[in-house]
């Protein structure tokens, strides 16, 4: 193996989870910030959480009304004689 081409190893790098969860994991990097974790993640909670990410939920109810709200139909315009 070649030396001096592989990023330095953390073994005690420190993980830290939106919902407050703090752990030590190895990894390449010395600080990990997470959104989930195992202790606030829906699998294995069996709770239902929705993610929230910049609005796209929002985005997408809003989206899903639009289509389901009926269509309105134009009324032709009608030309006057002279």
């Amino acid at each position: 193996m070649k030396s001096e081409i592989h990023p330095k190893y953390f073994d005690k790098a420190g993980v830290k989870c939106a919902c407050g969860n703090k752990f030590t994991v190895g990894s390449t990097k010395e600080f990990i910030e997470t959104e989930v974790c195992n202790l606030c993640h829906p699998f294995y909670t069996k709770k239902e959480k929705v993610m929230d990410t910049l609005g796209r939920v929002q985005k997408f109810k809003d989206r899903l009304a639009k289509k389901t709200e009926p269509k309105k139909k134009k009324e032709p315009k009608v030309k006057k004689a002279k």
